[in-house]
């Protein structure tokens, strides 16, 4: 019967480990080697932008979603005679919606 040595048992440990090191490894992002991406991201629809993304140098608007800040864009922009407003946006996007009302109710006090 053969004898295991320390050394012997050592290496076999170190073998293992690696082993099993490889085998817990994630897959490297990217494209597979056919030039495809192995999981494709989904695509978000952009909003279309807005005529003045800032809409008075006294409100800051940092920290708020793209479509809250274009709402308000626009709500402010419909102090007067023309009404701004997306209106498929208006009804289907609650951030676009809720930017608007802000917009158009804080810009009319002014």
């Amino acid at each position: 019967m053969p004898t295991i040595t320390t050394r012997s048992l050592n290496f076999s440990c170190a073998i293992f480990a690696l082993l099993v090191a490889a085998c817990a490894a994630p897959p490297p992002a990217g494209p597979t080697p056919g030039g495809v991406p192995a999981t494709p991201e989904p695509q978000k629809p952009q909003a279309p932008p807005t005529t003045n993304p800032n809409p008075s140098a006294n409100i800051n608007l940092q920290g708020f979603p793209l479509p809250y800040r274009q709402g308000y864009s626009d709500g402010c922009a419909s102090i007067g005679t023309v009404e701004y407003k997306d209106a498929s946006r208006f009804k289907s996007d609650g951030q676009y919606r809720t930017g608007w009302q802000d917009g158009f109710a804080l810009c009319k006090i002014r």
